[in-house]
């Protein structure tokens, strides 16, 4: 077992307040220390997700997620519920498309209790099959009910055309077919293959100690044999250009953008910035054209997402129908005048306050903390200091934000949307740049 101290300023070391434990069998733990707060926040990550599936398993990584809540060895559901409820906690989990994280947020005096059952749903799952029919019941009413949500379906169809016939653009959800066929030695095999310790991170921050958190865990889960499972989904396939979901909807939502930057590229912080100027607040270009200008819609934003291989750059903008080649026309001049002439000295110092206030706020409560450490430890194997992150915000030039969306605005773009439209809709619609890349 080795531990990484806190070195504030130092390269590859952690920031202060920040403890890792790396043990050479076990779950790695990473805590940080926020004295004078009354509750801590604890969360195991796992490194799988919706990529981590074939096809005919799709959903499997987001079923588990509800299973391990309803019971272990040990516990009912009905039992975990009431012993986090009964002290003032909550409890919750989420699935993405590259890892799983199940967490609770309690008063300190309780972190003892948020351990065992962290570690009693992540190590002793019962999957009964009365409670596994019960809740795949459950999922197949989630997955109606995101379908009857066309301003969150049309996110899912901007990344299926995005990415296609590759995991990352199938939903997360999986598909009322492949839920429906799962088994529970399907199930089980897929916890057996990806919840072992080299996948796994305990994130815990608030009024704790690192020694005893890391004690505490293994005291309660034994050291498992086991190997982080490869990730290779193989070479991802040109984008599809447009693709229309046909609904008998007042609005029509729609979402355009391009394959961005993976999330490790040195150029994410420029990236980040890019996306504020253009959509990320009230003050972004788009907001201000296309709503504040021409009161075209109630809702535009840009977004940016990144992955192992790639990324994506997105916007969003919910319209009239009969304003939908208005609007997406609109959304893709702008992405020309960025492409073509940059951002502002006065739009980048806008975006980079906007960045590094938001990260100050973030880090506002416990939960905040813990899902930054622990994100960061499983998906970067880092956990970068407030100070660096903000100096590399800071550092960023409108050079840098040029030669990015040099990178991503000149890729292939794409359209999704989701309306009372034919299938061919978008022919008239698309936002094809008409700039050339510098």
């Amino acid at each position: 077992m080795s531990e990484v101290s806190a070195s504030a300023g130092a390269p590859g070391e952690l920031p202060e307040g920040v403890r890792l434990t790396e043990p050479t069998d076990g779950i790695r733990v990473v805590t940080e220390a926020v004295p004078g707060v009354r509750s801590v926040a604890l969360g195991m990550w796992v490194r799988t997700g919706s990529r981590d599936e074939i096809p005919k398993e799709a959903g499997v990584s987001h079923f588990l997620e509800h299973l391990l809540f309803k019971g272990t060895e040990q516990r009912t559901a009905r039992q975990i519920a009431e012993s986090v409820e009964a002290v003032g906690g909550e409890m919750n989990a989420f699935t993405t498309k590259e890892y799983t994280a199940f967490y609770t947020r309690l008063l300190d005096e309780d972190l003892d209790l948020g351990l065992d059952i962290l570690c009693d749903i992540i190590s002793a799952p019962a999957f009964r099959p009365d409670e596994l029919e019960a809740e795949r019941q459950v999922i197949l009413e989630e997955i109606l009910m995101h379908e009857d949500e066309p301003s969150e379906l049309v996110h899912d169809l901007f990344t299926e055309a995005l990415f296609p016939e590759h995991p990352l653009g199938r939903e997360v959800l999986g598909t009322a077919d492949s839920i429906s066929a799962l088994s529970r030695d399907t199930i089980a095999g897929h916890f057996l293959a990806h919840y072992r310790p080299p996948n796994l991170v305990l994130a815990a921050a608030g009024n704790l100690h690192h020694d005893e958190v890391a004690a505490g865990l293994e005291r309660r889960m034994s050291p498992i044999p086991g190997q982080r499972p490869a990730r290779d989904n193989g070479e991802l396939a040109p984008p599809r250009r447009q693709i229309v979901c046909t609904r008998s909807t007042e609005q029509a939502n729609g979402v355009g953008g391009m394959r961005a930057l993976s999330r490790g590229d040195d150029d994410r912080f420029a990236l980040s910035a890019l996306n504020q100027v253009l959509g990320g607040g009230m003050s972004s270009r788009l907001f201000q054209e296309i709503r504040e200008q021409r009161g075209l819609v109630y809702a535009v934003y840009s977004y940016r997402s990144a992955y192992l291989e790639s990324g994506a750059l997105a916007v969003y903008a919910g319209t009239a129908p009969s304003r939908a080649s208005e609007v997406l026309q609109l959304i893709g001049d702008e992405l020309d005048r960025l492409l073509q002439d940059g951002v502002t000295d006065h739009e980048l110092a806008l975006a980079k306050g906007h960045l590094k206030g938001s990260l100050a706020l973030a880090l506002e409560d416990s939960g905040g903390r813990m899902n930054r450490i622990g994100r960061s430890e499983l998906v970067h194997g880092e956990v970068l200091s407030v100070s660096d992150l903000v100096e590399r915000t800071e550092a960023v030039t409108r050079e840098d934000v040029q030669r990015v969306a040099a990178r991503v605005l000149g890729n292939e773009r794409v359209v999704a949307l989701v309306g009372p439209f034919e299938e061919d809709a978008l022919t008239e619609m698309a936002l094809t740049s008409t700039v050339a890349s510098p």
